[in-house]
């Protein structure tokens, strides 16, 4: 059992210098195996195919964010209207911006395989889910503060195109800032702005 589990160890190991390097579709198996030192039956003892592999890299980091951010979306939607009532300083989505922060952080080697590593494999293109959720997210509380306000309705085009915008924040401080505490402090920045850009929707 134990050697079971350190082959696949070394297995994911070489898996993940093949994939950073290389990206999804130029990454060899082979090189994977030679890398590992076992053999390719070993490798499909643990794995289906190519895209598995890959995928048990990523897939815990990656429904670990998604739940993160349904739960927020459904915590933002309990007390909204009290933050439009008194203008709160959005204390739960600076907490929620630092924690999410934080964890692309400690998987970022996973992440950065996501957003630039996974062309043609079923994951490359993962940030759709993230757009849809934040979309529909949106899209209600865009319509709370709206009749709250006595304000006209925000057009769909523009929610989805803030939708892009905020999954467009995370991607660009992985892909531009290596270091974890240089990111939070830019964060910070970047979230006073998107929250003054929110309330400017309603003006």
């Amino acid at each position: 059992m134990n050697n079971d589990k350190e082959t696949k160890q070394k297995l994911l190991v070489s898996a993940k210098k093949e994939f950073m390097e290389k990206g999804y579709m130029k990454a060899s198996l082979r090189n994977i195996c030679k890398d590992a030192g076992v053999t390719t039956g070993a490798l499909y003892f643990f794995f289906k195919d190519k895209e598995d592999l890959f995928g048990s890299l990523i897939r815990e980091p990656l429904e670990t964010l998604y739940r993160f951010m349904n739960e927020h979306y459904a915590s933002e939607k309990d007390y909204v209207i009290e933050n439009i009532k008194e203008m709160g300083d959005f204390e739960e989505d600076r907490v929620t911006m630092e924690k999410i922060t934080r964890f692309l952080y400690q998987y970022r080697e996973e992440f950065l395989l996501l957003v630039e590593k996974s062309q043609g494999s079923c994951y490359e293109n993962f940030t759709d889910r993230f757009i849809e959720v934040t979309q529909k997210h949106y899209r209600i509380m865009a319509d709370r503060y709206s009749a709250f306000l006595h304000k006209p309705r925000v057009d769909d085009y523009s929610i989805h195109w803030i939708s892009h915008m905020e999954i467009d924040v995370f991607i660009h401080m992985l892909t531009h800032e290596p270091l974890e505490e240089e990111a939070l402090k830019h964060s910070k920045i970047i979230m006073n702005f998107l929250i003054a850009g929110w309330f400017g929707l309603f003006r």
